[in-house]
């Protein structure tokens, strides 16, 4: 095998993971403020997923999603808190049984030990390891503290989207010229808030860049917290796509670059205590849309997917794109079949699903999916949002026609008009609960009330 360019017979993979990021802060999405312009430009002439969502809008469910590649509910991890089972057969197991090294660097939110290190049986099987559970408990902007493989404390320089960046670059540049191909976990905190003092704290010298600069229209209609953290959220934001940058100049110097592959995306979204008390945790294109696009082997221009593709597809796409046979659990879809153009390209198309399955918890037990153009969510208000993990009786709750309503700011859900949509929407969902591996439930509809409206037509129904 010729290592004298650093290629290998399979790519390297990197996951560049972030927390809390809207999909609406890439430039490509409409943001005015240049943010993004090193995810811009990966998108461009990579493969962009302009419509990406989490399958579950809260930190730990999210990330056992894309360890297992199952649905919460099928993980076990359907709150914060439950720590993923030891022998839960994960991403990082796949790639250690085809012959690469394995490891994790962050935030890892699966273990249950909060500010304590976490153990090598609770780590999923990743090799190398330089993470905290709950990082943003142990840690803040400019102190970050993370535990390495032997679980002893290490502080590291800098703001901490820096120092994270810094421990994965010193990471890259150990594995030239070795015969192995590495997959790289780098799971950020940022733009998450930081919790003691609920805050986003960017980088001193962006504070007060973007202040009054720019807000979503949806955060403008509702208010929340936006105008206050809009500035940090924003300015982390910078500092990640800066951090984006430098780890693809990085890989580029080594020689990596055109045998590595790099996904990004983030768990879930923000809402700014607009759709509930808090960030996330709502079925709201603020709280489930995130961004994600990907480059390298199997990605370069692969321009724009215009498919629904959920989180839970990643780990598929990611094992298929390295050539690793997707394990048969697996609950998503490889996106390769949609990049490969031709006949094969068409089908994959018509045959991927028309709708993302969302299920939610800790602020509710709810459930929703979102199709092309139609948003609808039930919840079991009886249900414990925190000790029960699903219901067998849910009430309807939202329906928002994207199209008219991209903001989600008039409920249609006891609209007469749209009475036909409700039942089509409402057995879809159940279908895509069957197939998460939940029994059908019970979806009670709320009165009908007369709205002046004409009638959604029947070919409507379908987008």
């Amino acid at each position: 095998m010729d290592m004298s360019n650093g290629t290998k017979k399979q790519p390297n993979v990197i996951v560049f993971f972030t927390d809390q990021q809207r999909w609406d802060t890439m430039g490509l999405h409409g943001n005015p403020l240049n943010l993004t312009p090193n995810l811009d430009r990966m998108a461009t002439y990579g493969t962009h997923i302009p419509y990406a969502f989490t399958c579950q809008p809260v930190c730990g469910p999210a990330r056992s999603c894309l360890q297992t590649g199952l649905y919460a509910t099928e993980s076990g991890c359907f709150t914060n808190g439950i720590p993923m089972r030891e022998d839960a057969d994960t991403i990082a197991r796949a790639f250690n049984e085809s012959g690469y090294e394995t490891a994790y660097m962050g935030k890892w939110h699966l273990a249950s030990t909060r500010t304590e290190p976490v153990p090598v049986e609770k780590r999923g099987g990743y090799q190398r390891w330089l993470a905290a559970d709950s990082l943003e408990h142990t840690s803040d902007a400019y102190r970050t503290v993370l535990f390495n493989e032997e679980n002893e404390r290490v502080e590291l320089p800098g703001y901490r989207v820096d120092a994270l960046t810094d421990a994965a670059i010193r990471y890259v540049g150990d594995q030239r010229g070795k015969e192995r191909p590495f997959f790289l976990f780098i799971s950020y905190l940022e733009p998450h808030h930081q919790n003691h003092r609920d805050d986003y704290p960017s980088p001193d010298g962006y504070r007060g860049n973007y202040t009054g600069r720019y807000v979503p229209p949806d955060l403008a209609a509702l208010g929340g917290t936006a105008h206050q953290h809009l500035d940090g959220y924003y300015g982390m934001v910078k500092r990640l796509d800066e951090a984006l940058g430098r780890l693809m100049d990085a890989l580029k110097s080594l020689d990596f670059a055109d045998n590595t592959i790099i996904a990004f995306t983030s768990d879930h979204g923000c809402h700014f205590k607009t759709r509930n008390s808090e960030y996330k945790r709502s079925c709201h294109e603020s709280s489930i849309r995130v961004p994600m696009a990907f480059t390298g082997p199997g990605f370069s221009g692969g321009g724009s997917v215009r498919e629904l593709v959920s989180l839970i597809d990643l780990p598929p796409t990611l094992l298929d794109a390295a050539g690793i046979e997707v394990p048969q659990q697996m609950q998503g879809r490889s996106l390769l079949p949609l990049l490969r153009g031709g006949s094969a390209g068409g089908d994959a198309a018509s045959e991927w699903p028309r709708e993302v399955f969302v299920q939610i918890s800790e602020s509710q037990v709810a459930r929703a999916i979102r199709t092309g153009r139609w948003k609808y969510g039930v919840t079991a208000p009886e249900r414990n949002p925190i000790k029960d993990s699903g219901s067998s009786e849910y009430v309807e709750e939202f329906l928002y026609d994207l199209m008219a309503d991209p903001y989600e700011l008039s409920n249609l859900v006891d609209s007469e008009s749209h009475e036909a949509v409700r039942i089509h929407l409402r057995e879809r969902l159940i279908s895509r609960m069957l197939e998460a591996g939940e029994d059908a439930p019970i979806i009670v509809p709320l009165p009908m009330k007369p709205s002046g409206q004409l009638r959604v037509l029947t070919e409507e129904i379908e987008q």
